[in-house]
C-alpha cells in the first residue's frame, strides 16, 4: 500500500481526511482507495469524531480522477472486478455514513473527484476550483457513481451537458446550478470548512445519524411511504435525552450539552 497517501487527523470533534498525492494531483488509484476505505472507518467508529472532511494535499487539486496509467493497463473484466468493485464500494461507504460529510475542495475535482464529492453531504470550493465530468474526452464515462448521484442532484438537462461534453466549470458556477454550498477564498478553505464542521459537530450526534438516514431512506420511497418513515423517525428522536435535552436547554435558556445518548 502506498505510504502516506491518506492523511488523518481529529480536531475539535472533526476528522479530516486528506488525499495525499500533489504530485499526481491526488489521483485515485486501488491502493489509495483502500487507504481511505480504512482511514474513513476509523473515523466513523471514533466516538471522538462527529464530522468527516476530505480534502486534497496542496493548493491545485482535490482529486483529478483516477489514475490513468492504472486505468489504461486494465480490461473490461478486470476493471470490473478490481478498481471499479473499489471505488463503488467506498465511495457508498462514505454516501451512506451515519456520520456527516463535507467536501472541501481546494482545486481540480475532475472525473472521479467530482464524483467523490456527489458522494458527500455538504462541499465548500475554493474559488479556484473547477468542476469536471471529463471522462467522455477519454472515451468513457463517469462510472464511480457519478451518472446515478448527478441526475439525482441537479436538473436532468444540466446533468446529461456536464456528461456529454466533459466541460469544466468554475466554483461559483457548481453552486448556481446545486452541486455545491458556497465558494470561498483559497487561503480561507480550512478554516470555513472547519468552522461548518464545528457547527455541525455540537449538535446531537445521535439525532444527526436518525436525520440522515431518514433522508437516505425517504428519497427512495414514494412521498406517501417517506412520510410514514419520517413520522416513526422522529419518533424515535423523542425517546433520546439529547431531544429532551435541547428542547430543556432552550426552556432554561442555555446552551445545550449534547452527548449522543
Amino acid at each position: 500500500m502506498n505510504e502516506s497517501s491518506i492523511l488523518a487527523e481529529i480536531r475539535n470533534r472533526v476528522g479530516i481526511l486528506t488525499i495525499n498525492r500533489p504530485k499526481l494531483h491526488n489521483a485515485l488509484d486501488t491502493p489509495t482507495l483502500l487507504q481511505l476505505e480504512q482511514a474513513f472507518a476509523a473515523l466513523e467508529a471514533n466516538d471522538e469524531c462527529r464530522v468527516i472532511v476530505i480534502t486534497g494535499a496542496g493548493d491545485k487539486s482535490f482529486v483529478a480522477g483516477g489514475d490513468l496509467a492504472d486505468l489504461n493497463s486494465r480490461q473490461g473484466l478486470a476493471h470490473y472486478q478490481e478498481f471499479a468493485e473499489d471505488i463503488h464500494r467506498v465511495f457508498r461507504r462514505i454516501e451512506i455514513s451515519d456520520k456527516p460529510t463535507i467536501a472541501a475542495v481546494n482545486g481540480w475535482a475532475l472525473g472521479g473527484g467530482t464524483e467523490l464529492l456527489l458522494a458527500m453531504d455538504l462541499r465548500i470550493l475554493a474559488d479556484s476550483a473547477v468542476i469536471a465530468l471529463t471522462e467522455i474526452n477519454l472515451g468513457l464515462f463517469p462510472g464511480a457513481g457519478g451518472t446515478q448521484r448527478i441526475i439525482r442532484q441537479v436538473s436532468p438537462c444540466v446533468a446529461k451537458a456536464l456528461m456529454f461534453t466533459g466541460g469544466r466549470i468554475g466554483a461559483a458556477e457548481a453552486v448556481s446550478i446545486g452541486l455545491a454550498n458556497r465558494v470561498v477564498p483559497q487561503s480561507q478553505l480550512m478554516e470555513e470548512t472547519l468552522a461548518l464542521a464545528g457547527q455541525i459537530a455540537g449538535k446531537s450526534p445521535l439525532v444527526l445519524k436518525l436525520l440522515k438516514r431518514t433522508l437516505r431512506d425517504g428519497a427512495d420511497m414514494p412521498l406517501a411511504n417517506a412520510l410514514a418513515h419520517e413520522q416513526a423517525m422522529i419518533g424515535l428522536v423523542l425517546d433520546t435525552r439529547d431531544a429532551h435535552e435541547g428542547v430543556g436547554a432552550f426552556l432554561e435558556k442555555r446552551e445545550a450539552r449534547f452527548t449522543g445518548q
